[in-house]
C-alpha cells in the first residue's frame, strides 16, 4: 500500500489489515559521475513497494535529504543536519502513529555514520514516549551487502560501485550514465579534514564496472525478502 497514491477511504481500509509501516530515508548525494544523486532514495523506496507486493505494509513517501559529511565537498550533495533529521523521523513516526501505526520499519538507502546514528537516536527517544509502538532501523546496504555476498565480486564494495550501480542498472536503467570506474578513497586515520573531496576525488567506493541489472535484481529481491521478515518478526516482538 504506497501511501501517496493511496486516497483517505483506503488509508482507512488498509488499517483494517495492518498496523506497519515502512519509512524509506534516502539523501540528495553524489554517487560518482554515473549514478544519480537520488540514488540512496531509489533503493530505499524500491525495496519497500517490492516488500509491500508481497505482504499487508504500508509504505510511506521517501525522505529524500539525509545528513552526509563524507561527500559534502562533491557537487550535488544537500545536506542537512542530524538535529533535523532526528527532529524529523521523530515527527513522522508520531504522525503515523495518530493515523493508527503502531509498527514501523525505518530503512535508510544512505549509510552514513552519522545519519544512521541520528536515526537511531530518535528511534531510542521514542520508545519511551510512546510505550505501545515497536521500531526497526536498518540500513539497505546492511542488508544488501550482507545477503549478496555470493553475488557481489567486489571486496570493500560501499558508494557508488558494484552494489548500487547494479541497483539503479535493474530499476532505473536510463538514470545510469557511463559505467564510472574503480575508487577506494583513502583518508588520514583518525583526523579529520575539510576538504574531503581531496581524499576522495571521484565519489566512488567500490568497482561499478563489475556492475549488472541482473545483479541487480537480485539483490533487490534478497532485500525485499529480508524486510518481509523483518515485519514478520516486528510484529511478532515482545519484551
Amino acid at each position: 500500500m504506497i501511501i501517496e497514491t493511496m486516497t483517505m477511504i483506503e488509508f482507512e481500509e488498509g488499517l483494517t489489515r495492518t498496523r506497519t509501516v515502512f519509512v524509506p530515508f534516502g539523501s540528495v548525494e553524489e554517487h560518482g559521475s554515473h549514478l544519480p544523486l537520488s540514488t540512496d532514495t531509489i533503493q530505499a523506496y524500491e525495496v519497500g513497494k517490492k516488500a509491500a507486493l508481497q505482504i499487508p505494509l504500508f509504505v510511506a513517501p521517501p525522505i529524500h535529504y539525509g545528513s552526509c559529511r563524507s561527500t559534502s565537498c562533491h557537487p550535488g550533495t544537500i545536506s542537512i543536519t542530524t538535529a533535523t533529521l532526528k527532529s524529523l523521523m521523530k515527527d513522522i513516526v508520531r504522525s503515523l502513529y495518530a493515523q493508527g501505526m503502531r509498527n514501523f520499519i525505518i530503512l535508510t538507502g544512505h549509510a552514513g555514520g552519522s545519519h544512521r546514528m541520528a536515526l537511531q537516536d530518535a528511534g531510542e527517544e521514542l520508545l519511551p514516549e510512546i510505550p505501545d509502538i515497536r521500531i526497526a532501523v536498518v540500513t539497505e546496504y546492511e542488508l544488501a551487502s550482507r545477503e549478496g555476498k555470493g553475488i557481489i565480486e567486489t571486496e570493500g564494495d560501499a558508494h557508488a560501485g558494484e552494489i548500487e550501480t547494479s541497483r539503479i542498472l535493474h530499476t532505473h536503467p536510463h538514470l545510469v550514465k557511463g559505467a564510472g570506474e574503480r575508487e577506494f578513497p583513502s583518508f588520514p586515520m583518525g583526523i579529520l579534514v575539510r576538504n574531503k573531496r581531496k581524499y576522495w576525488p571521484n565519489g566512488v567506493w567500490g568497482d561499478p564496472t563489475k556492475a549488472t541489472a541482473e545483479k541487480g535484481k537480485r539483490l533487490e529481491e534478497l532485500v525485499a525478502k529480508k524486510i518481509v521478515e523483518l515485519v514478520a518478526a516486528l510484529e511478532q516482538f515482545q519484551e
